[in-house]
């Protein structure tokens, strides 16, 4: 193995201050700006930034699907509903565990989920 792991993600963003207040309220990420065009987030287990794009990220649209964990499923989503976020599918089960899909104000797909 030459060691090579996955260190970083970025996701497109119409609107990154809207974004970056989102994943504040919702998720307590903490943000650094590189200019107006940029912002990396940390305290989200893998960093990673937003860009400016018209573009989002989306399942239907053939994106990767980034999948975060909760304790706490409900209360996860009251978050992000209170947060601005949009649920696209409400809490289901699966095998392993249940999860809920929301977007972000960007319009970028993700999911929660737990055990």
């Amino acid at each position: 193995m030459s060691g090579e792991k996955i260190n970083y993600v970025e996701f497109p963003a119409t609107d990154i201050e809207g974004t970056k207040t989102f994943f504040s309220k919702a998720f307590g990420w903490t943000f650094v700006d590189y200019g107006p065009d940029y912002a990396s987030f940390q305290g989200a287990g893998l960093d990673g930034g937003f860009f400016r794009s018209e573009k989002s990220a989306t399942v239907a649209s053939g994106s990767a699907l980034i999948v975060l964990y909760s304790k706490e499923l409900e209360a996860s989503q009251q978050r992000v509903e209170a947060a601005g976020g949009t649920i696209m599918v409400p809490i289901f089960d699966f095998p392993g565990g249940r999860r809920f899909h929301f977007s972000d104000p960007s319009g970028n797909e993700y999911a929660v989920w737990s055990e």
